[in-house]
């Protein structure tokens, strides 16, 4: 999947990182070590939809732009 063969490419902003934080009540200093966590965890599943992954995890939804590998945002389910 060309998701997890460029997971190293995966990144954010500083906004999408407190927004994330925030979104899912985070107490980590790591967000991108922390979905790239959520998104090999056997119990994920990872679809694409137009421009974007959705990697559902059971408990959040992580959105990432298909072509940047940018972490959009993550919310609670």
């Amino acid at each position: 999947m060309e998701l997890l063969k460029n997971l190293e490419k995966l990144h954010t902003t500083k906004l999408g990182v407190e927004r994330i934080r925030k979104n899912l009540s985070l107490n980590t200093d790591d967000v991108i070590d922390w979905c790239k966590a959520q998104i090999l965890s056997p119990c994920s599943s990872i679809e694409r939809r137009g421009k974007n992954w959705y990697i559902d995890t059971g408990t959040c939804t992580i959105t990432v732009n298909a072509h940047s590998y940018t972490v959009i945002t993550a919310h609670k389910q």
